[in-house]
C-alpha cells in the first residue's frame, strides 16, 4: 500500500509519499516559508494560504518523481488544528487530486500525526508502550495526552495561553535574535561558555508544581520583557546578557515541561513518555529528559522522532492515514477544514 500525505496546517508545504506496512519513506518534501514570514517575526495566515497555493503543485511533482501516482492507494489530508486558510488549501487540494484519481482521503488530526511520527520505525510498533503520557509541543500546542493505544487519547492538560514554541518566538523577538525563536535561542545558548554561565537573570517557571497538567508560558515571556526594559541600553546590547538570557528561558520551559510530564507518567502509571512537535527536536531538551528518566529510574521507554520528523512533514500524516485507514472516504466534499480540531 502507497498512501500519499499532504500537510498545510501553517507555512511548511508538505508532501509524502510512504509505501506501507514497512513504512519505507519513499519521499519526503518539505517547502518552508520560514525566510518569507520572518521579517514579521511569525507567521501571517494568508500570506502562508497564498505560498501553499503556489507550491502544492511543484511539492507534489517533487515528491512523485519517478512514481507512478495512479498507483497511489490513498490521501492523507491534515484537516486540523491549524490555521483555516492553511488547512484549506491542503484539502482542496487533496480533493482535487483524490477524484482525478478516484482514490479515497483520509482525514487527520495534526496532533495525532505529531505523536504517530514515532511510529515511522518499524520496531517501535513491536514495543510495548501503553498506556503512554504524549507530550506534543510545538509553536501553536502545548498539550499531555494520556494513550491507551493508536486512536485512544485522553487530553489531560494544555497551555492556557502562550505554546511553548511561541513563548520562543516571542522572547526571540525581544532579544533581537530572529525567527524562528526555539532554533535561535538554541544556537545562542549553545555558543555560551560554561564558564559565563551563570544564569544571573531568574526567570519564574509557571505553574511548574500546580496539581494539575496544565501549562502557562505567557508570564515567562512577560518577565523577560519587564527584565530587559529594565537593563541599560549597554546591558541590552551585551553578547553575555542575550546569551544569558536565552539560557534561562530555555532552562525555564525545559524545566516546566519535564517536571509536567513526568508527574504525569508517575500519576498515570504509564509505560512510556512519547515527544512530538517542533519543539521536541531541541537538543538539551531531548538530553535532559533522558537524563531526568534515567535519574528518576522509573523504567520509562523514551521515544522522540529523529528531528527531520519533529517539525511539520506529511511523513507523519502518511503514518497517521494508514492507522485510520478504516476512514477513508471516497465522498470527498465531507472533509473539511477544522481550525479547532481537539485530540480525543
Amino acid at each position: 500500500m502507497k498512501i500519499l500525505g499532504i500537510e498545510t496546517s501553517c507555512d511548511d508545504t508538505c508532501i509524502s509519499v510512504t509505501k506501507v506496512k514497512s513504512f519505507e519513506i519513499i519521499s519526503n518534501i518539505v517547502s518552508s516559508q520560514v525566510k518569507l514570514h520572518a521579517k514579521y517575526g511569525g507567521v501571517w495566515p494568508f500570506l502562508a494560504k497564498r505560498e501553499h497555493q503556489k507550491d502544492l503543485p511543484i511539492v507534489l511533482k517533487k515528491a512523485t518523481k519517478n512514481i507512478d501516482i495512479s498507483k497511489i492507494d490513498l490521501i492523507g489530508v491534515t484537516i486540523g488544528p491549524g490555521l483555516e486558510p492553511c488547512l484549506w488549501q491542503g484539502i482542496n487540494f487533496a480533493k482535487d487530486l483524490a477524484e482525478k484519481l478516484n482514490k479515497p482521503i483520509v482525514p487527520v488530526n495534526h496532533i495525532e500525526a505529531h505523536i504517530l511520527a514515532n511510529f515511522l520505525d518499524y520496531q517501535t510498533r513491536q514495543r510495548n508502550l501503553f498506556p503512554a503520557i504524549c507530550l506534543v509541543v510545538s509553536g501553536g500546542h502545548t498539550q499531555l495526552i494520556l494513550m491507551r493505544d493508536i486512536g485512544k487519547y485522553r487530553l489531560i492538560g494544555e497551555t492556557r495561553d502562550d505554546a511553548a514554541g511561541e513563548c520562543f518566538d516571542k522572547v526571540a523577538r525581544i532579544l533581537g535574535l530572529g525567527y524562528p525563536g526555539g532554533p535561535a535561542i538554541a544556537v545562542t545558548v549553545a555558543n555560551l561558555k560554561p564558564k559565563t554561565y551563570n544564569l544571573k537573570p531568574k526567570l519564574p517557571r509557571p505553574m511548574i508544581y500546580q496539581k494539575n497538567y496544565d501549562f502557562s508560558f505567557s508570564g515567562l515571556k512577560t518577565a523577560v520583557l519587564y527584565d530587559f526594559r529594565s537593563r541599560s541600553q549597554k546591558i541590552k546590547k551585551s553578547k553575555i546578557y542575550i546569551q544569558e538570557m536565552a539560557a534561562e528561558v530555555q532552562q525555564a520551559i525545559i524545566d516546566v515541561l519535564i517536571y509536567k510530564t513526568i508527574k504525569a507518567a508517575k500519576d498515570f502509571r504509564v509505560k512510556s513518555i512519547i515527544l512530538g512537535g517542533g519543539v521536541a527536536a531541541n537538543d538539551e531538551l531531548r538530553r535532559q529528559f533522558a537524563l531526568n528518566l534515567k535519574s528518576e529510574i522509573l523504567n520509562l521507554k523514551f521515544l522522540v522522532p529523529p528531528k527531520i520528523f519533529c517539525t511539520d512533514n506529511a511523513a507523519m500524516v502518511a503514518v497517521t492515514a494508514y492507522f485510520h485507514k478504516k476512514e477513508a472516504t471516497k465522498n470527498w466534499q465531507i472533509v473539511k477544514a477544522e481550525a479547532n480540531l481537539r485530540i480525543s
